[in-house]
C-alpha cells in the first residue's frame, strides 16, 4: 500500500466519521427538550433580527448617495466630442477647442502603450482622468465651467520622455444663446 493510498483511505474514514457525527447531532436536535422555559425562547431574538434588518435597509437606502459618475456609455445631450489619441510621447486632440458650460465627451485611446490622460486646470489641479489603452476607446464626460487653457498630461509612466508628454485644450466662452 502506497503512502498516498493510505492517506486517502484515512481521509475517507475520517470524513465518514465526521459526517456521522453531524447526522447524529441533526437528528438529536429535533427532539423536544423540556427545560422549564417557554415553548419558543428565541422568538424575541427572531423578531429583533427582522426589525434590525429592516431598519438597516431603510438607513442604507436613505444615506447612500446617488452615483458619483454619469453613465459614460450614453453621451450627454449637446455634448461636444473630442477624439484623443495618446502616443509616445504626445497627445493628439481633435478638436483642441471646446466651449465652456457644455458637456464634453472625450473618446480616448492609445496608439502604442497604456497612458493616463489627466486634465488639469490653470493651477495644475487634476480635474478628471481616464486610461488611454491601445485597441480600446474609453469615454470620459466632463463639463468645463470656466474658459481658459487646460493642460493635458500623462499620468502613467510610459517611457523615457513621459515627463514631456503634455498638450493643452482651449476652452472658450460659449456664445450667449448656447449657455444652458
Amino acid at each position: 500500500m502506497t503512502p498516498q493510498y493510505l492517506a486517502w483511505t484515512i481521509s475517507l474514514v475520517l470524513i465518514f466519521v465526521v459526517t456521522l457525527s453531524f447526522a447524529w447531532v441533526a437528528v438529536k436536535s429535533r427532539e423536544p427538550i423540556d427545560n422549564g422555559v417557554a415553548s419558543n425562547p428565541y422568538r424575541l431574538r427572531g423578531i429583533l433580527f427582522w426589525v434590525l434588518l429592516g431598519l438597516g435597509a431603510v438607513i442604507t437606502a436613505v444615506t447612500v448617495p446617488p452615483p458619483l459618475y454619469t453613465a459614460q456609455d450614453r453621451p450627454p445631450q449637446s455634448a461636444q466630442e473630442v477624439e484623443v489619441v495618446g502616443g509616445m510621447w504626445y497627445w493628439q486632440l481633435q478638436p483642441a477647442q471646446v466651449e465652456s458650460g457644455r458637456p464634453v465627451l472625450f473618446n480616448v485611446t492609445s496608439a502604442d502603450v497604456n497612458h493616463g490622460l489627466g486634465i488639469y486646470d490653470q493651477d495644475l489641479r487634476l480635474l478628471t482622468q481616464v486610461q488611454a489603452m491601445p485597441g480600446y476607446v474609453n469615454k470620459l464626460a466632463y463639463t468645463f465651467a470656466q474658459p481658459g487653457t487646460y493642460r493635458i498630461m500623462c499620468l502613467e509612466y510610459c517611457g523615457l520622455v513621459h515627463h514631456g508628454m503634455m498638450s493643452s485644450l482651449e476652452v472658450i466662452a460659449a456664445e450667449d444663446g448656447d449657455q444652458p
